[in-house]
């Protein structure tokens, strides 16, 4: 059973890390055109680099900055510090640039140093310098961290905190729940997959897998690792009775290019694990543990940073090249037309359509539009009975509807217009369909407009047929969850 509390949980975002170890990137203010360009509105830097607060003035972007663990000691030791820094690199540039969070440290449990003893000293002299200012309020601090804090990740319910941390965890948590700010943390899949690939599936890892991992302690059913470890943190916080502490993912991604060992590490496989992860947060899908709670999550990173030492990966997580074109195609908004930017232009699918073929016998067509509004995680609410491309009420039109949504979200290319024969590519126009544009997020109140919206009691097959799926999806987790609480 799914669980949706209106109007309580917070809406998801997604933004993204704006690393700098590289040569030749683009100048803060062309980055911000960028960040624009693609509508995201949230972004993490990992300093407090003037330039780039300057630069992120006035454009309505939330950005979260950071202190390095190379200036833990400093803020640590003395409040003085804590409240130089704030009066002469944050208040200078703030409300105009949004800041909204501020990273005290980072993965220091990955540090090569003992450096986890100052991080809630830091935290608590830049929170105390905030209060001061009395932004304490308005911008949140906290500290990230890698998943290695934990002990145990799996099953999620067994998620654990290291014990060896717990000197500066739980007052750190304390802190965190005191102040509602959330914990941070960087969550990877690629490493998981690439680490265990005998025990971890690809499809799993991009989130494509069409079978479940059952939690034998709880019964909850896993499709996709990202959830799995958020869910182990949800579990290690409770296991610790921090109940109300909120998770935000700080960092994942996946990489475009790799050793030839690295063999995960495609252009194909990051672009599938992006657009599936930022599908599953922009719905407030939320996790097994919790479903329908918002997550923020910020994709690492918005370039390929060459100077970043280690395997070929650790340079090759980017977005985009250093000249700001893509790395591959995205659509940062979950729904409508492939995005990609060249040469500075802006440039769409638009043009290419996926139809379905009027040659596919109706059970294929009818399997094909089952498959994209169930595994394939379309929305097929729009052509259910009453609503704006209901009509035509015809299976080739309902199909064609499901299949070019679902094209369209998965990067256009012809594996994503198969559905087994039953769909057809095209550069022609599909006009006896107007509802076909709606896919299309410029098109998109225009197509709906065009469309007819006259409720009508006609039931047509394929609708039904849809509903009655989902319905049956949603009755058999509920039986599958119940049977293993029992």
């Amino acid at each position: 059973m799914y669980i949706f509390a209106v109007g309580i949980c917070k809406a998801s975002s997604i933004g993204v890390c704006y690393g700098r170890n590289a040569d030749d990137l683009p100048t803060p203010d062309k980055v911000v055109q960028l960040l624009q360009l693609h509508n995201i509105k949230y972004a993490r830097i990992y300093d407090s680099n003037i330039q780039i607060l300057k630069a992120f003035a006035n454009t309505g972007i939330d950005l979260m900055i950071g202190i390095p663990n190379s200036d833990l000691l400093p803020f640590s030791q003395f409040q003085s510090n804590a409240d130089t820094w704030l009066k002469n690199s944050i208040l200078p540039y703030y409300p105009a640039t949004r800041i909204t969070y501020i990273t005290v440290g980072a993965e220091v449990t990955e540090a090569p140093n003992n450096i986890s003893a100052m991080v809630v000293p830091a935290m608590q002299n830049v929170f105390t310098a905030l209060r001061k200012a009395r932004l304490h309020k308005r911008i949140k601090v906290s500290s990230t961290h890698s998943l290695g804090v934990l002990s145990r990740s799996f099953p999620p319910s067994a998620g654990a905190f290291d014990s060896k941390h717990a000197f500066f965890l739980r007052p750190m948590l304390e802190f965190l729940a005191e102040n509602e700010s959330p914990f941070l943390v960087n969550i990877y899949p690629y490493y998981a997959y690439r680490d265990s690939a005998t025990n971890v599936s690809l499809d799993y890892a991009l989130f494509e897998s069409s079978s479940e991992v059952i939690d034998p302690n709880t019964g909850l059913l896993y499709t996709n690792m990202f959830d799995a470890q958020i869910d182990a943190i949800n579990f290690a916080l409770m296991a610790l009775n921090f109940r109300t502490i909120k998770i935000t993912v700080t960092e994942t991604g996946w990489p475009s290019k790799g050793t030839p060992n690295e063999t995960a590490a495609t252009a194909d496989n990051a672009q599938t694990y992006n657009t599936n992860l930022i599908r599953h947060v922009i719905n407030n899908t939320g996790t097994p543990a919790k479903p329908g709670e918002g997550i923020d999550v910020y994709i690492f990173s918005l370039f390929n940073e060459n100077r970043k030492p280690g395997l070929e990966s650790e340079r090759n997580w980017g977005l985009f090249f250093p000249d700001q074109t893509s790395v591959y195609n995205l659509d940062f908004t979950g729904a409508g037309a492939v995005v990609s930017t060249t040469n500075g232009n802006l440039t769409s699918s638009n043009g290419t359509w996926c139809v379905a073929s009027s040659t596919a016998t109706e059970a294929d067509l009818q399997h094909g539009v089952d498959w994209a509004c169930g595994p394939g995680n379309i929305d097929c609410s729009a052509i259910q009975p009453s609503q704006p491309c209901f009509e035509p009420d015809n299976l080739l039109s309902h199909a064609s509807y499901a299949f070019n949504s679902y094209f369209q979200q998965n990067g256009a290319t012809d594996i994503a217009c198969s559905f087994g024969g039953a769909g057809l590519r095209t550069n022609k126009n599909p006009s006896y369909d107007n509802c076909i544009y709606t896919t299309f997020g410029g098109n998109k109140t225009a197509a709906a407009a065009n469309s007819t919206s006259t409720s009508s009691i006609k039931s047509s097959s394929s609708t039904q047929h849809v509903g009655f799926h989902i319905l049956g999806v949603m009755i058999m987790t509920a039986f599958v969850v119940l049977n293993g609480l029992g």
